[in-house]
């Protein structure tokens, strides 16, 4: 299997500093993080791990919901997921945590009614890769067809 490399630059102390993370291996592009545009509301044009996770998280349940969904009888129109990424303090540990993940999916699907869309977007939440990465982070799911 492939693998996927990711390459982050970073100068400065974290509440001064500021780095680049550039997405090596596609090649797609070169984007700024720094710890206090993390921490705040707006991000001000800077990216941050729990945006790349939110990203890599709602691909992943995407391409593997579709496939359930085809694997139910299925046939995915359209899906359109969000992932809702939450950093917060870490009560056990000190410093920081990925706290939660929102993931909310709506969908065109032709061959399932409500409920064998449900069975197949709770499947996909426990059997995308990322899910199964992130296990010891709470993952919520609203699944819905529109």
């Amino acid at each position: 299997m492939p693998m996927r490399t990711a390459r982050t630059a970073w100068n400065g102390t974290l509440e001064n500093g500021s780095g680049q993370v550039e997405l090596s291996s596609s090649k797609v592009g070169t984007f700024d993080v720094s710890f206090p545009k993390r921490a705040a509301d707006d991000a001000g044009g800077t990216t941050s791990p729990e945006e790349l996770i939110a990203a890599a998280h709602s691909s992943c349940y995407a391409m593997q919901l579709s496939a359930f969904i085809a694997e139910a009888g299925g046939t995915p129109q359209s899906l359109d997921v969000t992932a809702d990424v939450t950093l917060g303090p870490d009560e056990a540990n000190g410093g920081f945590a990925i706290t939660s993940i929102a993931l909310t999916v709506r969908g065109e699907v032709e061959g399932l009614d409500a409920a064998g869309f449900e069975a197949a977007a709770q499947k996909a939440k426990e059997g995308c890769p990322v899910s199964k990465a992130l296990a010891g982070t709470t993952i919520t799911l609203d699944a819905g067809l529109e």
